[in-house]
Protein backbone atom coordinates (compact mmCIF):
# COMPACT_ATOMS: atom_id res chain seq x y z
CA UNK A 1 0.00 0.00 0.00
CA UNK A 2 2.76 2.55 0.76
CA UNK A 3 4.19 1.90 -2.73
CA UNK A 4 0.78 2.61 -4.29
CA UNK A 5 0.40 5.82 -2.29
CA UNK A 6 3.90 6.93 -3.32
CA UNK A 7 3.20 6.16 -6.98
CA UNK A 8 -0.01 8.19 -6.92
CA UNK A 9 1.73 11.01 -5.07
CA UNK A 10 4.53 11.04 -7.65
CA UNK A 11 2.03 11.18 -10.51
CA UNK A 12 0.12 14.11 -9.03
CA UNK A 13 3.42 15.76 -8.10
CA UNK A 14 4.56 15.78 -11.70
CA UNK A 15 1.13 17.05 -12.79
CA UNK A 16 1.33 19.86 -10.22
CA UNK A 17 4.84 20.80 -11.37
CA UNK A 18 3.77 21.11 -14.99
CA UNK A 19 0.64 23.02 -13.98
CA UNK A 20 2.77 25.55 -12.12
CA UNK A 21 5.09 26.02 -15.09
CA UNK A 22 2.36 26.53 -17.70
CA UNK A 23 -0.35 28.24 -15.64
CA UNK A 24 0.55 31.78 -16.68
CA UNK A 25 0.85 30.73 -20.34
CA UNK A 26 -2.62 29.20 -20.34
CA UNK A 27 -4.13 32.38 -18.92
CA UNK A 28 -2.23 34.59 -21.37
CA UNK A 29 -3.13 32.41 -24.34
CA UNK A 30 -6.83 32.31 -23.50
CA UNK A 31 -6.87 36.06 -22.82
CA UNK A 32 -5.38 36.79 -26.25
CA UNK A 33 -7.78 34.28 -27.81
CA UNK A 34 -10.70 36.00 -26.09
CA UNK A 35 -9.63 39.38 -27.46
CA UNK A 36 -9.45 37.99 -31.00
CA UNK A 37 -12.83 36.27 -30.72
CA UNK A 38 -14.37 39.46 -29.36
CA UNK A 39 -13.49 41.39 -32.52
CA UNK A 40 -13.85 38.63 -35.16
CA UNK A 41 -17.43 37.70 -36.04
CA UNK A 42 -18.52 34.11 -36.74
CA UNK A 43 -21.57 35.26 -38.67
CA UNK A 44 -19.71 35.83 -41.96
CA UNK A 45 -17.75 32.56 -41.95
CA UNK A 46 -20.15 30.62 -44.16
CA UNK A 47 -20.23 33.39 -46.75
CA UNK A 48 -16.44 33.62 -46.76
CA UNK A 49 -15.89 29.87 -47.29
CA UNK A 50 -17.79 29.03 -50.49
CA UNK A 51 -15.24 26.67 -52.09
CA UNK A 52 -11.92 24.89 -51.62
CA UNK A 53 -9.73 27.28 -53.61
CA UNK A 54 -6.28 28.12 -52.15
CA UNK A 55 -7.53 31.59 -51.21
CA UNK A 56 -10.56 30.20 -49.37
CA UNK A 57 -8.49 27.54 -47.59
CA UNK A 58 -6.01 30.20 -46.48
CA UNK A 59 -8.90 32.30 -45.21
CA UNK A 60 -10.35 29.29 -43.40
CA UNK A 61 -6.99 28.78 -41.68
CA UNK A 62 -6.89 32.42 -40.61
CA UNK A 63 -10.44 32.34 -39.29
CA UNK A 64 -9.77 29.06 -37.50
CA UNK A 65 -6.63 30.35 -35.82
CA UNK A 66 -8.53 33.46 -34.76
CA UNK A 67 -11.44 31.47 -33.33
CA UNK A 68 -9.04 29.44 -31.14
CA UNK A 69 -11.45 26.79 -29.88
CA UNK A 70 -11.17 23.61 -27.89
CA UNK A 71 -11.42 20.51 -30.08
CA UNK A 72 -15.09 19.85 -29.28
CA UNK A 73 -16.12 23.45 -29.93
CA UNK A 74 -14.09 23.52 -33.17
CA UNK A 75 -15.89 20.42 -34.43
CA UNK A 76 -19.27 21.90 -33.49
CA UNK A 77 -18.47 25.22 -35.20
CA UNK A 78 -17.36 23.39 -38.35
CA UNK A 79 -20.65 21.47 -38.48
CA UNK A 80 -22.54 24.73 -37.91
CA UNK A 81 -20.92 26.49 -40.86
CA UNK A 82 -21.44 23.39 -43.05
CA UNK A 83 -25.15 23.61 -42.20
CA UNK A 84 -25.11 27.26 -43.26
CA UNK A 85 -23.65 26.42 -46.68
CA UNK A 86 -19.87 26.60 -46.26
CA UNK A 87 -17.73 24.34 -48.40
CA UNK A 88 -17.11 21.03 -46.58
CA UNK A 89 -13.35 20.97 -47.24
CA UNK A 90 -12.98 24.59 -46.11
CA UNK A 91 -14.93 23.81 -42.95
CA UNK A 92 -12.54 20.96 -42.13
CA UNK A 93 -9.54 23.24 -42.76
CA UNK A 94 -11.09 25.79 -40.39
CA UNK A 95 -11.54 23.03 -37.80
CA UNK A 96 -7.88 21.97 -38.04
CA UNK A 97 -6.59 25.53 -37.79
CA UNK A 98 -8.72 26.38 -34.76
CA UNK A 99 -7.01 23.67 -32.69
CA UNK A 100 -3.52 23.45 -34.22
CA UNK A 101 -2.59 27.02 -35.21
CA UNK A 102 -3.46 28.88 -32.01
CA UNK A 103 -1.17 30.96 -29.85
CA UNK A 104 -1.84 29.23 -26.53
CA UNK A 105 -0.77 25.89 -28.00
CA UNK A 106 2.49 27.38 -29.25
CA UNK A 107 3.28 28.97 -25.88
CA UNK A 108 2.70 25.75 -23.95
CA UNK A 109 4.80 23.76 -26.42
CA UNK A 110 7.62 26.29 -26.10
CA UNK A 111 7.62 25.99 -22.31
CA UNK A 112 7.34 22.20 -22.01
CA UNK A 113 9.10 21.01 -25.15
CA UNK A 114 11.19 23.84 -26.58
CA UNK A 115 11.00 26.45 -29.31
CA UNK A 116 11.78 23.94 -32.06
CA UNK A 117 8.48 22.18 -31.43
CA UNK A 118 6.56 25.44 -31.58
CA UNK A 119 8.15 26.29 -34.93
CA UNK A 120 7.42 22.75 -36.14
CA UNK A 121 3.77 23.07 -35.11
CA UNK A 122 3.22 26.31 -37.00
CA UNK A 123 5.19 25.12 -40.03
CA UNK A 124 3.69 21.66 -40.10
CA UNK A 125 0.10 22.77 -39.41
CA UNK A 126 -0.44 24.51 -42.77
CA UNK A 127 1.35 21.62 -44.51
CA UNK A 128 -1.01 19.15 -42.84
CA UNK A 129 -4.02 21.16 -43.99
CA UNK A 130 -2.61 21.32 -47.54
CA UNK A 131 -2.18 17.52 -47.54
CA UNK A 132 -5.73 17.12 -46.24
CA UNK A 133 -7.13 19.35 -48.99
CA UNK A 134 -5.23 17.33 -51.60
CA UNK A 135 -6.59 14.05 -50.19
CA UNK A 136 -10.12 15.48 -50.20
CA UNK A 137 -9.79 16.53 -53.84
CA UNK A 138 -8.71 13.01 -54.78
CA UNK A 139 -11.00 10.90 -52.62
CA UNK A 140 -13.94 13.03 -51.41
CA UNK A 141 -16.80 12.31 -53.81
CA UNK A 142 -19.90 14.48 -54.30
CA UNK A 143 -21.91 11.55 -52.93
CA UNK A 144 -19.98 11.61 -49.64
CA UNK A 145 -20.39 15.39 -49.37
CA UNK A 146 -24.13 15.06 -49.98
CA UNK A 147 -24.36 12.36 -47.31
CA UNK A 148 -22.43 14.55 -44.85
CA UNK A 149 -24.68 17.56 -45.48
CA UNK A 150 -27.83 15.46 -45.21
CA UNK A 151 -26.72 14.05 -41.85
CA UNK A 152 -25.58 17.48 -40.65
CA UNK A 153 -29.04 18.88 -41.35
CA UNK A 154 -30.50 16.39 -38.86
CA UNK A 155 -28.80 18.39 -36.12
CA UNK A 156 -27.91 15.47 -33.84
CA UNK A 157 -26.36 16.66 -30.59
CA UNK A 158 -22.62 16.34 -30.21
CA UNK A 159 -20.75 18.54 -27.75
CA UNK A 160 -20.39 22.31 -27.28
CA UNK A 161 -23.33 23.04 -29.58
CA UNK A 162 -24.13 26.24 -27.71
CA UNK A 163 -20.53 27.40 -27.92
CA UNK A 164 -20.67 27.00 -31.68
CA UNK A 165 -23.73 29.24 -31.97
CA UNK A 166 -22.68 32.05 -29.63
CA UNK A 167 -21.33 35.16 -31.31
CA UNK A 168 -20.70 38.12 -29.00
CA UNK A 169 -18.16 39.85 -31.22
CA UNK A 170 -18.09 43.65 -31.39
CA UNK A 171 -17.70 44.76 -35.01
CA UNK A 172 -18.49 48.50 -34.86
CA UNK A 173 -15.68 51.06 -34.68
CA UNK A 174 -11.92 50.82 -34.90
CA UNK A 175 -10.08 47.83 -33.47
CA UNK A 176 -8.81 49.48 -30.28
CA UNK A 177 -12.20 51.06 -29.65
CA UNK A 178 -13.83 47.65 -29.84
CA UNK A 179 -11.33 46.07 -27.45
CA UNK A 180 -11.46 48.78 -24.80
CA UNK A 181 -15.17 49.55 -24.98
CA UNK A 182 -17.50 48.31 -22.25
CA UNK A 183 -19.09 45.86 -24.72
CA UNK A 184 -15.68 44.69 -25.84
CA UNK A 185 -14.49 44.13 -22.26
CA UNK A 186 -17.63 42.14 -21.52
CA UNK A 187 -17.27 40.02 -24.67
CA UNK A 188 -13.61 39.32 -23.86
CA UNK A 189 -14.49 38.24 -20.33
CA UNK A 190 -17.27 35.94 -21.59
CA UNK A 191 -15.06 34.27 -24.21
CA UNK A 192 -12.28 33.88 -21.64
CA UNK A 193 -14.63 32.18 -19.20
CA UNK A 194 -16.19 29.95 -21.86
CA UNK A 195 -12.82 28.86 -23.24
CA UNK A 196 -11.72 27.80 -19.77
CA UNK A 197 -15.02 26.05 -19.13
CA UNK A 198 -14.73 24.13 -22.40
CA UNK A 199 -11.14 23.01 -22.00
CA UNK A 200 -10.37 22.58 -18.30
CA UNK A 201 -11.21 18.87 -18.34
CA UNK A 202 -8.77 18.24 -21.18
CA UNK A 203 -6.04 20.27 -19.49
CA UNK A 204 -6.49 18.51 -16.14
CA UNK A 205 -6.82 15.11 -17.80
CA UNK A 206 -3.70 15.67 -19.87
CA UNK A 207 -1.66 16.81 -16.90
CA UNK A 208 -2.75 13.91 -14.70
CA UNK A 209 -2.20 11.36 -17.48
CA UNK A 210 1.21 12.83 -18.25
CA UNK A 211 2.12 12.73 -14.55
CA UNK A 212 1.03 9.11 -14.27
CA UNK A 213 2.86 7.92 -17.39
CA UNK A 214 5.93 9.96 -16.52
CA UNK A 215 6.08 8.37 -13.07
CA UNK A 216 4.92 4.83 -13.74
CA UNK A 217 6.22 3.81 -17.17
CA UNK A 218 9.95 2.96 -17.18
CA UNK A 219 12.04 4.81 -19.75
CA UNK A 220 13.18 1.48 -21.19
CA UNK A 221 9.58 0.56 -22.03
CA UNK A 222 9.08 3.80 -23.96
CA UNK A 223 12.36 3.28 -25.80
CA UNK A 224 11.35 -0.23 -26.82
CA UNK A 225 7.93 0.92 -28.03
CA UNK A 226 9.43 3.77 -30.08
CA UNK A 227 12.25 1.53 -31.45
CA UNK A 228 14.92 4.05 -30.46
CA UNK A 229 17.66 1.48 -31.16
CA UNK A 230 17.15 2.11 -34.90
CA UNK A 231 17.03 5.89 -35.64
CA UNK A 232 15.86 5.44 -39.23
CA UNK A 233 13.02 3.12 -38.27
CA UNK A 234 12.14 5.37 -35.31
CA UNK A 235 11.83 8.38 -37.64
CA UNK A 236 9.27 6.47 -39.73
CA UNK A 237 7.51 4.75 -36.84
CA UNK A 238 7.03 7.90 -34.75
CA UNK A 239 4.68 9.79 -37.12
CA UNK A 240 2.74 6.57 -37.75
CA UNK A 241 2.18 5.67 -34.11
CA UNK A 242 1.96 9.18 -32.65
CA UNK A 243 -1.61 9.85 -33.85
CA UNK A 244 -2.73 6.39 -32.73
CA UNK A 245 -1.45 7.04 -29.19
CA UNK A 246 -3.49 10.25 -29.25
CA UNK A 247 -6.60 8.37 -30.40
CA UNK A 248 -6.61 6.10 -27.36
CA UNK A 249 -5.44 8.75 -24.87
CA UNK A 250 -8.87 10.50 -24.96
CA UNK A 251 -7.05 13.81 -24.35
CA UNK A 252 -7.40 16.59 -26.88
CA UNK A 253 -6.57 20.22 -27.51
CA UNK A 254 -3.91 21.77 -25.25
CA UNK A 255 -4.27 18.88 -22.82
CA UNK A 256 -2.14 16.62 -25.02
CA UNK A 257 1.00 18.79 -24.80
CA UNK A 258 2.06 17.53 -21.32
CA UNK A 259 1.67 13.96 -22.56
CA UNK A 260 3.71 14.86 -25.65
CA UNK A 261 6.49 15.98 -23.31
CA UNK A 262 6.45 12.56 -21.63
CA UNK A 263 6.53 10.79 -25.00
CA UNK A 264 9.45 12.93 -26.20
CA UNK A 265 11.47 12.16 -23.09
CA UNK A 266 10.55 8.49 -23.60
CA UNK A 267 12.04 8.35 -27.08
CA UNK A 268 9.38 9.11 -29.71
CA UNK A 269 10.77 10.87 -32.76
CA UNK A 270 10.51 14.62 -33.33
CA UNK A 271 7.99 14.11 -36.13
CA UNK A 272 6.12 11.65 -33.93
CA UNK A 273 5.58 14.36 -31.31
CA UNK A 274 4.27 16.75 -33.96
CA UNK A 275 1.92 14.10 -35.41
CA UNK A 276 0.70 13.29 -31.89
CA UNK A 277 -0.12 16.96 -31.21
CA UNK A 278 -1.94 17.22 -34.55
CA UNK A 279 -4.15 14.24 -33.69
CA UNK A 280 -6.43 15.92 -31.14
CA UNK A 281 -9.21 15.84 -33.75
CA UNK A 282 -9.30 12.03 -34.03
CA UNK A 283 -9.57 11.01 -30.37
CA UNK A 284 -12.30 8.42 -29.83
CA UNK A 285 -14.99 10.77 -28.37
CA UNK A 286 -14.59 13.14 -31.34
CA UNK A 287 -14.75 10.27 -33.83
CA UNK A 288 -18.10 9.40 -32.30
CA UNK A 289 -19.24 13.00 -32.77
CA UNK A 290 -18.26 12.83 -36.45
CA UNK A 291 -20.48 9.76 -36.73
CA UNK A 292 -23.41 11.74 -35.31
CA UNK A 293 -22.70 14.85 -37.36
CA UNK A 294 -21.89 13.34 -40.75
CA UNK A 295 -22.78 9.64 -40.65
CA UNK A 296 -20.77 6.43 -40.34
CA UNK A 297 -19.21 6.31 -43.81
CA UNK A 298 -18.10 9.92 -43.72
CA UNK A 299 -16.71 9.56 -40.19
CA UNK A 300 -14.54 6.63 -41.37
CA UNK A 301 -13.43 8.71 -44.35
CA UNK A 302 -12.52 11.60 -42.04
CA UNK A 303 -10.54 9.33 -39.73
CA UNK A 304 -8.56 7.82 -42.63
CA UNK A 305 -7.77 11.11 -44.35
CA UNK A 306 -7.10 13.00 -41.11
CA UNK A 307 -4.73 10.26 -39.93
CA UNK A 308 -2.91 10.18 -43.26
CA UNK A 309 -2.50 13.97 -43.29
CA UNK A 310 -1.22 14.00 -39.69
CA UNK A 311 1.27 11.17 -40.24
CA UNK A 312 2.57 12.56 -43.55
CA UNK A 313 2.95 16.07 -42.11
CA UNK A 314 4.76 14.69 -39.07
CA UNK A 315 7.16 12.72 -41.27
CA UNK A 316 7.77 15.77 -43.50
CA UNK A 317 8.60 17.84 -40.41
CA UNK A 318 10.99 15.10 -39.24
CA UNK A 319 12.83 15.11 -42.57
CA UNK A 320 12.95 18.90 -43.04
CA UNK A 321 13.94 19.79 -39.48
CA UNK A 322 16.50 16.99 -39.47
CA UNK A 323 18.05 18.32 -42.68
CA UNK A 324 18.20 21.81 -41.17
CA UNK A 325 19.72 20.54 -37.92
CA UNK A 326 16.79 21.86 -35.87
CA UNK A 327 15.85 18.66 -34.04
CA UNK A 328 16.99 18.88 -30.39
CA UNK A 329 19.84 16.52 -29.58
CA UNK A 330 18.80 16.12 -25.94
CA UNK A 331 15.47 14.97 -24.57
CA UNK A 332 14.87 17.45 -21.79
CA UNK A 333 11.15 18.26 -21.97
CA UNK A 334 9.83 19.82 -18.78
CA UNK A 335 8.59 16.82 -16.82
CA UNK A 336 10.16 17.60 -13.47
CA UNK A 337 9.63 17.13 -9.76
CA UNK A 338 7.57 19.85 -8.01
CA UNK A 339 9.77 22.80 -7.07
CA UNK A 340 8.38 26.29 -6.61
CA UNK A 341 10.96 29.09 -6.33
CA UNK A 342 10.78 32.84 -6.79
CA UNK A 343 11.57 33.35 -10.46
CA UNK A 344 9.95 34.68 -13.62
CA UNK A 345 7.37 31.86 -13.54
CA UNK A 346 6.22 32.96 -10.08
CA UNK A 347 5.93 36.60 -11.15
CA UNK A 348 4.05 35.75 -14.34
CA UNK A 349 1.70 33.38 -12.50
CA UNK A 350 0.82 36.09 -9.98
CA UNK A 351 0.32 38.79 -12.63
CA UNK A 352 -1.71 36.64 -15.02
CA UNK A 353 -3.77 35.19 -12.18
CA UNK A 354 -4.71 38.77 -11.34
CA UNK A 355 -5.83 39.28 -14.95
CA UNK A 356 -7.86 36.08 -14.81
CA UNK A 357 -9.59 37.23 -11.62
CA UNK A 358 -10.53 40.56 -13.26
CA UNK A 359 -11.94 38.83 -16.35
CA UNK A 360 -13.90 36.25 -14.34
CA UNK A 361 -15.24 39.03 -12.09
CA UNK A 362 -16.42 40.96 -15.15
CA UNK A 363 -18.01 37.85 -16.61
CA UNK A 364 -19.78 37.10 -13.32
CA UNK A 365 -21.18 40.64 -13.20
CA UNK A 366 -22.49 40.49 -16.79
CA UNK A 367 -24.15 37.07 -17.07
CA UNK A 368 -21.09 35.08 -18.16
CA UNK A 369 -21.85 32.07 -15.97
CA UNK A 370 -25.34 31.82 -17.42
CA UNK A 371 -23.78 31.64 -20.88
CA UNK A 372 -21.40 28.92 -19.71
CA UNK A 373 -24.39 26.84 -18.61
CA UNK A 374 -25.80 27.21 -22.14
CA UNK A 375 -22.59 26.17 -23.90
CA UNK A 376 -23.69 22.59 -24.34
CA UNK A 377 -27.31 23.44 -25.23
CA UNK A 378 -28.78 22.76 -28.63
CA UNK A 379 -29.20 25.76 -30.97
CA UNK A 380 -33.00 25.69 -30.63
CA UNK A 381 -32.63 26.11 -26.88
CA UNK A 382 -30.25 28.99 -27.43
CA UNK A 383 -32.64 30.62 -29.85
CA UNK A 384 -35.31 30.67 -27.16
CA UNK A 385 -32.87 32.47 -24.90
CA UNK A 386 -32.15 35.04 -27.54
CA UNK A 387 -28.51 34.03 -28.13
Amino acid sequence: MPDVVKAVADAFGLAAAMTWEIGWALILGFAISAVVQAVVSKSEMSRLLPDDSPRTIALACGLGAASSSCSYAAVAIARSIVQKGANFTAAMAFQFASTNLVIELGIIMWILLGWQFTVAEFAGGPLMIAILVALFRIFLTPRLVAAARSQAERGLKGSMEGHAQMDMSVTEGRLWERIFSARGFTAISHYFLMDWASIWKDVVGGLVLAGALGSWVPKESWQAFFVTRDPTLAAIWGPLVGPLVSVVSFVCSIGNVPLAAVLWNGGISFGGVVAFIFADLIVIPILNIYRKYYGGRVSLFLFATFYAAMALAGFAVEVCFGALGLIPTTRAALVAAPEITFNYTTVLNVLLLGLAIVLVWRAARTGGFAMVRMMDAMPTTLDRHGA
